[in-house]
């Protein structure tokens, strides 16, 4: 594992001629490490996955900073054979929870048993449930009641889960996606907004291109299966999320994510009038960490060890679309949060000093 040494920057020509003795490059070399894991990563996933290029980065991005995501498209499109496949790729225990409207807390987490002991006695044993797996992909999470749902809460944020008053810790790394259906709606119970805030990304799948689609129907429909094979070890995956904690980032592109952020909330002394007309809520605190994170890994994954103003507009409407709450104007208007957003980036200006 790297040292905890901050985080070094490409050193220039000057710098290196006057500096009386060479740092150590422990994290530079973790960070090309980060550049060439995720390129093998992608070599081997789209041995399955065709298209879905920005899905499958934000995926990639969630797994390096250690966050969990929502994934949302119609059926079809691969959601759940992206996220297996994933973790077939990183050697990473895959657990697939089917979201049901009758799917108790228990089926997630586990429950205490009676089991008979080599003595012969009995007595009570925990057995795990889905949640105990590396990567946990929550399917369809709508379709169940809120009190399952909450289930998942402690496991994403804490990493743990309480069962009869007993905690267990669950081994990292640790992921939770969970997908979406935008469709068939009915019967279903939408995800409260305490529980949205807590997916750092929401992902959205579209329908291929054309050409796309008749390479993943001759694909499928071949006798050849292609086979993936590991190339990031799990010891590998968590030193990368350590190293992105601590990529520097400059004070002017910190304080830009956190305007934008700020931006989105409506304020009666000021703001700009489209938050006024169309959100009712803004998004939290939240959203300007993981624009931060994300924007930390996403420039280690670019060969850059510093966070530019390009990385957080690039991850606002992943990080923001689920978390900006729009009224009934913007319903009736059909604006989207992804318009909202776009609007965002357009009216909050970059800092003075800007990089």
């Amino acid at each position: 594992m790297p040292t905890n040494r901050p985080l070094q920057r490409w050193p220039t020509v000057t710098e290196t001629l006057t500096a009386p003795a060479p740092e150590p490059m422990a994290d530079v070399a973790l960070a090309r490490r980060i550049q060439e894991g995720r390129e093998k990563i992608l070599d081997e996933v789209r041995k399955i996955i065709i298209g879905q290029d920005e899905a499958v980065e934000q995926v990639l991005l969630t797994l390096f900073v250690g966050g969990n995501s929502l994934l949302v498209g119609v059926p079809g499109l691969a959601k759940t054979l992206l996220i297996h496949s994933i973790a077939q790729v990183l050697d990473l225990d895959f657990s697939r929870i089917q979201f049901t409207p009758d799917l108790m807390p228990s089926d997630i987490t586990g429950t205490d048993i009676i089991q008979q002991r080599g003595d012969g006695s009995r007595g009570l044993e925990f057995a795990a449930g889905p949640i105990f797996a590396n990567v946990v992909l929550a399917d369809e999470i709508n379709r169940t009641p809120p009190k399952t749902q909450a289930a998942l809460l402690e496991a994403m944020q804490e990493h743990r889960v309480t069962v009869q008053a007993n905690t267990y810790e669950l081994d990292p790394p640790f992921y939770v996606f969970a997908t979406q259906n935008p469709i068939e709606l009915e019967g279903t119970y939408p995800l409260p907004e305490a529980q949205l805030d807590r997916f750092m990304f929401h992902i959205r799948m579209e329908h291929l291109e054309e050409d796309e689609e008749m390479q993943v129907v001759q694909e499928t429909t071949d006798e050849e299966e292609p086979e993936l094979s590991p190339v990031v070890s799990k010891a590998d995956l968590i030193a990368f999320q350590d190293l992105v904690r601590r990529v520097p980032v400059a004070e002017p592109v910190m304080r830009y994510a956190v305007n934008l952020v700020r931006a989105s909330r409506p304020s009666p002394n000021g703001g700009h009038d489209f938050v006024k007309k169309w959100i009712s809520h803004g998004a939290s605190v939240r959203a300007a960490q993981y624009l931060i994170l994300g924007g930390k890994a996403r420039a280690l994954t670019q060969g850059r060890l510093t966070v530019s103003f390009e990385d957080i507009q690039a991850l606002a409407q992943p990080v923001m679309r689920h978390r900006i709450i729009t009224n009934f104007h913007a319903e009736s208007e059909g604006r989207t949060t992804d318009e909202l957003v776009a609007l965002l980036l357009k009216a909050v200006p970059l800092p003075a000093s800007g990089m």
